[in-house]
């Protein structure tokens, strides 16, 4: 049950990231996103679905291979607890440089034969 777990939160971390590079496009304009309040809102919730799934994939092996691991979770709570504190700009570096390495780590995770 443990790998099926690890491999249930994995999957859902991956397709949270895929969802918000979908909902960003290809431009992935800062100002649009900034003006686009749906938008914003939608991402921060994609941003709360990965920090619970790394939350428990925590709980199941704390030594899991994602870096910043507590960061992540911490941003969750941040996004959930501090809703009226968010900045955007912050929220935008987490998408334009944590995600495509969180994206990488996950997927190595999830290809990785111990996983499955």
């Amino acid at each position: 049950m443990g790998n099926r777990s690890l491999k249930k939160y994995l999957y859902d971390v991956q397709q949270s990231i895929v969802s918000i590079y979908e909902y960003l496009g290809n431009k992935r304009d800062f100002f649009e996103y900034e003006s686009n309040k749906q938008l914003r809102r939608a991402v921060e919730r994609e941003l709360e679905i990965i920090g619970e799934a790394v939350n428990h994939l925590l709980a199941l092996d704390e030594t899991i291979a994602i870096d910043n691991a507590r960061r992540i979770v911490d941003l969750r709570n941040f996004v959930i607890h501090g809703y009226d504190k968010v900045d955007n700009v912050i929220i935008w570096g987490v998408i334009s440089r944590d995600l495509p390495k969180l994206k990488e780590q996950v997927d190595k995770l999830l290809d990785e034969q111990t996983i499955l």
